[in-house]
């Protein structure tokens, strides 16, 4: 078998709020939009698409949107400028030796900005 790609499609009760957050302020590319649903490029692989027809599904942390960087302490501060609520600044996680943070975005999902340490 021969795979082309992923999206992972989640659901938001407001498109544009949700195009701001991932567009504006994350800086994620409009790979296509369908209306009722917007998909957007995660550079270095995959996409992410979030649909007005589906539920906002939110379980504690679960789902847990993370996205790969080498500036981790770039990224916090301009969330933090922007005003996106943070849960705390980043921190090593030995556990899973990875460097990362969490945003909550405005559908209420987790946001994880993080590298991996090795």
């Amino acid at each position: 078998m021969i795979y082309e790609g992923l999206i992972v499609f989640l659901g938001t009760n407001d498109l544009e709020i949700t195009h701001t957050f991932y567009h504006d302020i994350l800086g994620l590319p409009l790979y296509k939009d369908q209306g009722l649903c917007r998909i957007y490029d995660i550079p270095s692989g995959g996409r992410i698409g979030f649909c007005q027809h589906m539920d906002v599904s939110i379980s504690g942390k679960s789902p847990i949107i993370t996205i790969l960087t080498e500036n981790v302490d770039e990224v916090y501060k301009k969330l933090l400028q922007k005003g996106v609520k943070i849960e705390k600044e980043p921190v090593v996680n030995h556990k899973f030796n990875i460097y990362h943070f969490f945003a909550i975005d405005p559908n209420g999902y987790h946001v994880e900005i993080q590298k991996f340490l090795s």
